[in-house]
């Protein structure tokens, strides 16, 4: 059973995944009636304080998707800030040279096409790198260097970035976030593995 710790899906009402929130922001929702909706799995019951007049304790069921009142629109030219750690989820803490896992600390920001020699700090320029292998690219690109690129970087969509922000995210909230996955995205695989099936690689979109 999920503990309190554990993150919930909120939408707006068309379904659209907006952000994670916790327990006590789900409660504050419910409380204010924003809450069109809620789906997916029941997390867990939170109890309240007892009505006056009835004698009875108020309860909230926290559901691990909640959808709330107003449509979001997404800009079509939207691109998700760029950070490390999101980075790092994108390539599945895989060096995209050695092609090893890496827990965070020993992984780094890899610029396919250097700074130095006029490559952007986008997305599209940007993968995991395990130290040893990003020092020895140095200010190289992957060909100067006589190294192989085991996949072309993306940028990830709203949905894919609110996916990469996840902790411990739920089969049920995972599926819910694959529907609105580009149908070439490769996080579509990474929960679910049948047994014996190779794990997830990053690859073209």
């Amino acid at each position: 059973m999920p503990g309190l710790s554990q993150q919930i899906l909120r939408t707006d009402a068309s379904g659209m995944p907006l952000e994670w929130i916790d327990f006590r922001q789900a409660a504050r929702l419910h409380f204010l009636g924003m809450i069109a909706y809620a789906c997916g799995e029941p997390l867990f019951t939170l109890h309240g304080g007892i009505n006056a007049a009835t004698h009875r304790q108020s309860l909230v069921e926290i559901n691990s998707i909640v959808a709330t009142h107003g449509n979001h629109q997404m800009r079509e030219s939207y691109t998700p800030p760029l950070s490390n750690r999101t980075l790092f989820q994108r390539d599945d803490h895989l060096c995209l040279y050695c092609g090893d896992r890496f827990p965070h600390r020993q992984l780094s920001r890899d610029h396919v096409t250097p700074i130095s020699q006029g490559g952007a700090n986008l997305w599209t320029n940007v993968v995991t790198a395990c130290v040893r292998c990003n020092n020895h690219k140095a200010g190289r690109t992957p060909e100067q260097a006589g190294m192989q690129l085991l996949a072309i970087p993306f940028a990830p969509t709203h949905a894919e970035y609110i996916y990469l922000q996840g902790r411990d995210v739920l089969a049920d909230q995972m599926a819910f976030l694959r529907v609105h996955f580009p149908r070439s995205s490769p996080l579509r695989h990474r929960h679910g593995l049948a047994p014996g099936t190779t794990p997830w690689m990053p690859g073209t979109r």
